[in-house]
């Protein structure tokens, strides 16, 4: 079979522009099949650690919205207490349409082709080549797929993976009033909710208030009410929603394939993402860089393993050890709230926003493993 592409990447957020980036920039032949039209809108909390933004910054004008130093804390609503960061900013917070837009200009720039409006059917894979169907009967035949467009769509399905935590988040953007502007500028909230593991946020981007929460897949009653009271009890039940909107997460099983043949997954596709806090952005971003290496330079599936081998050195750790601690603080909610009223507690939070510390290296604080240990949870 005759290859039009090397690469060819479904879906245009964060891991598949950043994946088709890295591709165009070593050389190869790009494409990336997007089946809305940029800049689009997309659920999202929008916040950038330092990770992310490591990657993102020699690439792109990050279209940042707020920088965040400081944090409040609520547990239920109550014990509320702030602190504010004495090194680097903790977070960057952007609209998702803005931040893919960017992503798509510096893939355009590096060589991608990027067609929009293009609805995936299926994928089918011979012996040199991996063929994209389209909806319009259209065909994309290439070298090497990378799947990038989410844990429900085709290229997850066709490489199957597997998923161990699902999760509902639910969101609201607010039109945020000038006195919302004032109480917000530079600081985030975060509220520790009423379920095992659940919790919601605050994120001011400039005329805009994101505000969120997030719980265990299949309390749909529960969740909406979580989040209608959040709104009320911050007193903007009043203000104009601008956008109403909801997604599952959905984090990969630990054993759960990262590839099939000539198709890999990056990002939500590969049900990548943190368990505990269910960031994204950043697996997206590292996951999507390295298939886009691997891929560029690919001639057989064989030399895809590379990527495996990223994932399972980078990556899994991460997640093993930010599933052993949600499971472990979602029995006790309050430890976790009187964690970050403490020194250590506080720069540990400060240092995973920075980038400087992961899940793995959290884990392996000793205070950290005794407390996990005193609530039942395994440290190993």
């Amino acid at each position: 079979m005759v290859t039009e592409w090397d690469v060819a990447v479904i879906g245009a957020g964060p891991g598949g522009l950043s994946a088709a980036h890295a591709a165009a920039t070593a050389g190869a032949r790009t494409i990336v099949l997007e089946r809305a039209e940029h800049p689009r809108y997309k659920t999202c909390g929008g916040g950038l650690l330092g990770t992310s933004l490591a990657i993102a910054n020699p690439l792109i004008t990050v279209p940042a919205r707020d920088v965040v130093s400081a944090v409040t804390f609520t547990d239920g609503g109550r014990r509320s207490f702030t602190r504010r960061s004495g090194r680097r900013p903790l977070l960057t917070l952007v609209r998702r349409d803005e931040f893919d837009f960017a992503w798509y200009k510096a893939a355009v720039a590096a060589g991608a082709h990027v067609r929009q409006n293009a609805q995936v059917r299926a994928i089918a894979q011979g012996p040199d080549a991996a063929t994209v169907i389209l909806a319009d009967a259209g065909t994309i035949t290439a070298r090497t797929v990378i799947g990038a467009d989410g844990s429900a769509a085709i290229s997850s399905r066709h490489v199957g993976v597997t998923f161990e935590q699902q999760d509902l988040g639910l969101e609201v953007e607010l039109a945020a009033t000038e006195a919302d502007r004032a109480a917000w500028r530079g600081r985030v909230l975060l509220d520790w909710g009423p379920l095992p593991g659940s919790y919601g946020w605050v994120f001011p981007k400039g005329d805009e208030l994101t505000v969120g929460v997030i719980v265990a897949k299949g309390r749909g009653a529960e969740t909406r009410r979580y989040l209608s009271d959040f709104v009320a009890r911050l007193g903007l039940a009043d203000r104009r929603v601008v956008r109403d909107s909801g997604h599952l997460t959905r984090c990969r099983r630990e054993d759960a394939p990262l590839r099939k043949g000539r198709v890999l997954v990056v990002g939500d596709a590969a049900g990548l993402l943190e368990p505990w806090t269910r960031e994204g952005i950043s697996y997206a971003l590292r996951s999507g860089t390295w298939a886009g290496q691997v891929a560029a330079r690919a001639s057989t599936p064989s030399d895809l393993a590379e990527y495996d081998q990223s994932i399972n050195q980078e990556l899994v750790p991460e997640m093993v050890a930010g599933r052993r601690l949600v499971k472990a603080f979602a029995r006790r909610r309050s430890l976790m709230h009187a964690a970050m009223a403490t020194p250590f507690g506080w720069h540990a939070f400060e240092a995973f926003c920075n980038g400087d510390l992961s899940m793995t290296d959290v884990l392996q604080r000793p205070a950290v493993r005794a407390a996990i240990s005193l609530l039942g949870g395994r440290t190993r």
